[in-house]
């Protein structure tokens, strides 16, 4: 919680850097909601592949580790779990399942965040849902083997009450709207790791709460691209940002920029996955054809290869002229005038128009 007291995130230095990445990010997350619009069955197979590799992902960074085809198995609920890794491994693709689902009506509070660890436990006899009984601590190992402390947490007897500060002043930052959700969401997580609430699964319940807090600021780039992933394949900066960051953080004296900016640095390589990945579906199979033609029978007056272009970003006015050429001797539209600017429109009904042929 201190990254919230004392007005701590209204003396924070932002470099242009780093507001330039939030503005990025922000274009993306336009480009997300038309994909969702336009493009949905695009995106089903990759929100499949992204619930895999999140679980396993997640699990691994922890040292949690099973086939991939028992994790697929047990994500699509084929088998049950038969042994303590996949138990965890169960319980937090549940979790997962539960946030993509229900993000919408989750409101934030300590006893969510309890749920959301014993659903996570489920599996296991010694079950979750309760705060940290005794101290623990946060080590890491030397090359030499040797382990060293990396953070002290809030004591056993603190956690309660850290928690329930925690989460009220960040839904009092969230309400007030006057810092950016980009920066009050990386100063959560890791204030809730500089806490470290539990005996165990800190690591992953902060994964899942940051996939939670992207999704209810509008960022649901998490459901199409593993973040988890993302994280796993720069494991050593993530660990690394952590400490830095959370050092000084008991004494309010923190610097909250190198976790700050690996968080964003890792959304932003989200948002390019997401953009490389429907490009090559879209690619495939003359899916810009298909893009093009639902786009101009969802026109109902006349319509320029601007408007067309402004729908479909990603499709050049090249392509979109020839669909239009083809439509036009198709006797399917027909132009009001000559030149770029020309207005065109639907001779047909817009659902007469055949959308259905991909192969041009």
């Amino acid at each position: 919680m201190k990254s919230f007291e004392d007005q701590f995130l209204d003396g924070l230095n932002i470099p242009h850097s780093l507001l330039r990445s939030i503005g990025r990010i922000r274009e993306f997350k336009g480009m997300e909601e038309l994909y969702r619009q336009q493009q949905p069955q695009i995106l089903q197979t990759l929100k499949q592949n992204a619930l895999i590799q999140s679980t396993e992902s997640s699990n691994r960074i922890e040292g949690i580790i099973a086939p991939l085809e028992r994790i697929n198995a047990l994500i699509e609920e084929k088998v049950l779990p038969n042994n303590r890794s996949e138990d965890e491994i169960m319980g937090y693709s549940k979790v997962l399942s539960i946030i993509h689902l229900n993000h919408a009506g989750i409101y934030l509070t300590a006893n969510v965040i309890l749920q959301l660890h014993r659903d996570m436990f489920r599996y296991l006899p010694s079950g979750g849902g309760s705060w940290k009984r005794v101290n623990n601590t946060i080590s890491g190992t030397l090359p030499n083997g040797e382990q060293f402390t990396r953070f002290q947490p809030v004591a056993a007897y603190a956690t309660d009450h850290a928690m329930q500060r925690l989460v009220s002043l960040f839904n009092q930052e969230c309400q007030r709207e006057e810092i950016e959700p980009l920066l009050l969401i990386p100063a959560f997580i890791l204030d809730f790791l500089c806490i470290h609430p539990f005996q165990d699964g800190n690591g992953r319940m902060a994964r899942l709460l940051t996939l939670l807090l992207l999704y209810q600021a509008g960022y649901e780039v998490g459901r199409y691209i593993s973040l988890e992933k993302l994280i796993e394949d720069t494991k050593e900066s993530y660990y690394d940002t952590l400490y830095r960051s959370s050092q000084g953080w008991h004494e309010a004296q923190h610097d909250l920029l190198p976790w700050t900016e690996y968080f964003l640095g890792i959304l932003t390589a989200a948002y390019h996955e997401f953009e490389h990945r429907t490009d090559n579906q879209l690619n495939a199979h003359g899916a810009k054809t298909s893009l093009v033609l639902q786009t101009i029978a969802a026109f109902h007056g006349d319509f320029a290869i601007k408007d067309i272009k402004d729908a479909c970003p990603h499709v050049s006015r090249d392509l979109i002229r020839k669909v239009l050429q083809e439509e036009k001797a198709a006797g399917r539209v027909e132009p009001l005038g000559r030149g770029p600017s020309a207005r065109w429109r639907n001779v047909t009904r817009p659902d007469e128009l055949d959308t259905t042929n991909t192969a041009r």
